[in-house]
């Protein structure tokens, strides 16, 4: 893979990540966690996409 591309990949999930903790912690995922005890769906795939996102642009960099 282009090292442009992993770099772009591992930017997306560092942002996929910042917006996923915001979102996580939002006044909507906290009465979603009151009630159900989880966070919001919305929350919860923003975090993960974010770090596959991340470990796959990251992993991508450093391979030779």
């Amino acid at each position: 893979m282009n090292k442009g591309i992993s770099a772009a990949f591992f930017v997306i999930g560092i942002i996929l990540l910042v917006l996923g903790f915001d979102a996580y912690h939002s006044a909507s995922s906290d009465l979603s966690r009151f009630f159900t005890g989880a966070p919001t769906d919305k929350a919860l795939w923003l975090l993960i996409g974010g770090s596959v996102v991340g470990i796959v642009g990251i992993l991508n960099l450093v391979k030779k």
